[in-house]
């Protein structure tokens, strides 16, 4: 999590001026390309509503015309599919700002116990915010995918055993009623 789309630089929190909180996503575009982030963004953000501030306003960024092109188009594509508007603004990308520590991987925050293990593998903030395992992990947390990709995975996240007990626990918990729609899917190699 971070900040962008604002004027000034180094913002925080509790110094945000007229930036936005967001998400940076780096992929690799041979796997996965713009307008299919774009498909994912669309399908699981439902900005049909104003923003009651700036902060927490709906965004998406663009690098060159081809993108900026692609975010107007699948943006008038969901509003003539939906019959309305898309309080989304369409912002050429400048800067992106990693958030304080303690704004990372919420739901990952919310399980001390997990959240310790994880910092002792990944004790670089970057290394912690930029960890597959740690994004996949937050994602089922938060009720993100399925129990099914969640045990089949659960021995790629180098956890200690109670860590993947617990997690299993929560993780029945979180998914068995999911609503929030699928997890990313890894990529086939």
């Amino acid at each position: 999590m971070g900040y962008a789309g604002g004027t000034t630089t180094n913002p925080s929190y509790y110094n945000i001026a007229n930036h936005a909180e967001t998400v940076q996503v780096e992929y690799d575009p041979t796997i996965v390309s713009y307008k299919e982030l774009l498909n994912v963004f669309w399908r699981e953000h439902k900005p049909t509503y104003p923003a009651y501030s700036g902060q927490y306003r709906s965004i998406i960024f663009y690098h060159d015309e081809e993108q900026q092109r692609l975010a107007v188009a699948t943006k008038q594509r969901e509003e003539a599919r939906r019959g309305k508007t898309m309080y989304t603004d369409i912002v050429s990308f400048s800067a992106f700002y990693l958030a304080e520590d303690y704004h990372q991987k919420y739901y990952l925050r919310l399980i001390p116990n997990l959240l310790t293990e994880f910092e002792h593998i990944y004790p670089d903030l970057q290394n912690f915010v930029n960890s597959t395992a740690v994004t996949r992990i937050n994602g089922y947390l938060g009720g993100y995918g399925t129990i099914q990709d969640l045990e089949q995975q659960l021995k790629n996240f180098g956890l200690s055993s109670a860590g993947k007990k617990l997690l299993l626990e929560i993780g029945k918990t979180k998914l068995a009623n999911n609503t929030n729609g699928p997890a990313c899917p890894l990529p086939n190699n």
